[in-house]
């Protein structure tokens, strides 16, 4: 891996645009690669500690990970405040992602329930999947992730056990029926605990377990134990089960055969094999291997770039971005 590092004082947050880095709480200051800093915003909010961008980079949300409020943001400018339940709000990830649905870009988040998800017109704050009919399941719903084509939503939330599980949904079809997000039917059928996930491409993604006993032995040969596989959710297909050579659990895909991992430190992982061909234990990149994090102390802030597969970490100097 490439690492390179850049010199930041009292960073709030940190979120990839395009090839820079962006911290929407502090004015929007823009990080450069070359070194050169630029305030691309005039209003400072010195609020949340993550951040997110739309597609189109023309909206902002910024959050409190173990927080019940966020802001939303247009072209640096507050639209409103976003808030979610208090319920276990202390203890697991802010559930928040934009998406584009007919040109529109929407917010998905839980302004009703912790365990019921919505989407949310950003323009006119209207929640586009109302309705009388809606009964959520019981789940925390957490880590959300949309699919390189937009289509597919990812839930990398948790159960009460507690017990990390992720959930898909078809973008379109939940809008058009809004009760498909209360109880998705496209999940892995595996017997343990998947504590990190991510999209590889429009219908895979990369799953891995944790050490935690498995709770059906008929599914387990599925996903043993502290393994990775490919889910193919189209064709709900998971592929052969491999075992990491060693500790993991914040995977990022970076194509069909290599991954980051972000547990402890970064590190590069062959999926098909499990062999760990590149490491930097000289990078704290936090503790991270569930969506609750509520126990962990106090984490650096990461930042995946999807187009150029580069990895930010925040550190005490500034932010050191790494690249496959």
């Amino acid at each position: 891996m490439k690492r390179q590092s850049i010199k930041a004082d009292h960073l709030h947050s940190i979120c990839w645009v395009n090839d820079f880095i962006v911290d929407f709480a502090s004015a929007g200051k823009k990080y450069f690669l070359d070194g050169h800093v630029q305030e691309f915003f005039s209003d400072h909010f010195g609020f949340g500690d993550a951040s997110i961008t739309s597609p189109d980079g023309q909206y902002a949300f910024i959050y409190q990970k173990l927080g019940t409020k966020g802001l939303l943001l247009k072209n640096g400018k507050l639209i409103r405040e976003i808030n979610r339940s208090y319920y276990c709000a202390d203890v697991y990830e802010f559930p928040v992602t934009f998406a584009t649905i007919n040109d529109k870009i929407i917010l998905i988040h839980c302004p009703f329930k912790y365990c019921r998800l919505d989407f949310e017109d950003v323009e006119t704050g209207e929640i586009l999947t109302d309705s009388k009919n809606r009964n959520p399941s019981d789940f925390f719903h957490s880590r959300l992730e949309m699919s390189p084509n937009g289509k597919y939503l990812l839930n990398k939330g948790w159960s009460w056990h507690p017990w990390d599980g992720v959930k898909a949904y078809e973008i379109d079809k939940c809008l058009n029926n809004p009760t498909l997000l209360d109880n998705s039917q496209i999940y892995p059928e595996v017997g343990t605990e998947i504590c990190t996930a991510g999209f590889i491409d429009d219908n895979k993604i990369l799953i891995g377990s944790s050490n935690e006993p498995a709770l059906n032995e008929d599914l387990v040969e599925n996903l043993p134990e502290h393994t990775i596989a490919v889910w193919d959710f189209v064709s709900d297909q998971i592929s052969k089960a491999v075992k990491i050579n060693g500790e993991f659990g914040n995977l990022f895909a970076i194509n069909h055969q290599l991954a980051w991992d972000l547990y402890k430190y970064p590190k590069i992982i062959n999926i098909l094999n499990g062999q760990v061909i590149d490491k930097d234990e000289t990078i704290s990149s936090g503790l991270q291997n569930s969506s609750i994090i509520g126990y962990r102390d106090k984490q650096p802030k990461l930042a995946f770039n999807r187009q150029t597969k580069q990895i930010a970490i925040t550190t005490e100097s500034g932010i050191e971005i790494l690249s496959p």
